[in-house]
């Protein structure tokens, strides 16, 4: 079973109560009137930490019901309407791969040394990580669960620029175990956002993504564990 996320279906701001001010009334009214529109928006939390995680949940389950509709964690930052499923096995690769990279970003050398490490990981630890770049709706989608044999101990690394952050994570419920959530939080905001990906390429935000994950992965577990990210 993979870690899970609610994300409430309305947006609740603490207004003081009636006998404390004359003009809640109108104000609740006037926020009702705006907010209504929008169900959707997850609520604001009074952690900033909490806050950040809420909101990145929303925009990674966003891009995962349409990319491998298995909705998780999540690195992307944004709040967008969910994308119709994508199942597509035609674009999986015919021999296994750790690495699927069907929107182009990386050279078949970066392919190769991000596999490498990925194996090396794999072995060291027995954590699992994935590594999907893409570009929606051009996605194998729902088809890379079963040809990964995604599972408790498995990270699905997917990238996509589609909402702004390009990083986004998919997170089994044992890594979520060990690996405080900031961390991959930290992880999008400091290599995913767009002004580092666009100014030094896609490429270059997936291969420091996969060298802090390795580097966290292999940190070991307690109080202080990926409180950075290297």
């Amino acid at each position: 079973m993979m870690a899970f996320l609610q994300i409430p279906s309305s947006l609740s701001l603490a207004l003081p109560s009636p006998s404390k001010s004359r003009i809640v009334p109108t104000l609740s009214k006037m926020v009702s009137s705006r907010l209504s529109p929008q169900p959707s928006v997850s609520p604001i939390s009074a952690d900033p930490r909490r806050c950040i995680s809420e909101i990145h949940a929303k925009s990674f389950n966003s891009v995962l019901s349409g990319a491998i509709a298995l909705g998780l964690f999540l690195g992307g930052i944004g709040l967008a309407e969910a994308k119709v499923g994508v199942n597509k096995p035609e674009l999986l690769p015919k021999d296994f791969s750790t690495v699927i990279d069907v929107a182009g970003f990386l050279s078949d050398g970066q392919e190769k040394r991000l596999a490498q490490e990925i194996a090396s990981l794999e072995k060291d630890t027995g954590f699992k990580l994935r590594v999907l770049a893409q570009n929606y709706p051009e996605t194998p989608g729902l088809a890379i669960k079963d040809f990964w044999q995604v599972d408790d101990r498995t990270v699905v690394f997917v990238a996509d620029p589609t909402f702004g952050n390009i990083l986004n994570f998919n997170v089994g419920a044992t890594v979520d175990l060990d690996i405080p959530r900031i961390f991959w939080s930290r992880l999008a905001g400091k290599y995913g956002n767009i002004f580092y990906w666009k100014e030094k390429g896609e490429d270059a935000s997936i291969e420091a993504a996969v060298a802090a994950i390795s580097n966290c992965l292999r940190e070991p577990v307690g109080p202080s564990n990926c409180s950075e990210v290297k």
